[in-house]
């Protein structure tokens, strides 16, 4: 992973710059006064899996759940009756 030094000016000055950079691999020490403040890395990408692969995994577990034809209206209510956030970020 290449590591690019910037000064915190031009990370404010050209934001979109900087993204390009990290979403390219590359850590990037933002600084101030060439003293480090922050460091920004790209995210590590879990990898999913097929709904298929979920399927073939939970009926080796023994689950015996169904999708029926409400399943969406179970979802959308679910969801309704939830609307704040379950664990709020320590800023609010």
């Amino acid at each position: 992973m290449a590591t690019i030094h910037i000064p915190e000016a031009e990370a404010a000055r050209d934001f979109a710059a900087l993204m390009a950079h990290i979403s390219a691999g590359s850590e990037v020490v933002i600084e101030r006064d060439e003293h480090p403040v922050a460091i920004v890395r790209p995210a590590k990408r879990q990898p999913g899996i097929l709904l298929s692969e979920a399927i073939a995994l939970a009926e080796a577990r023994g689950f015996q759940a169904t999708i029926d034809e409400n399943f969406a209206d179970d979802v959308a209510a679910a969801i309704e009756a939830h609307r704040e956030p379950l664990d709020p970020p320590t800023w609010d």
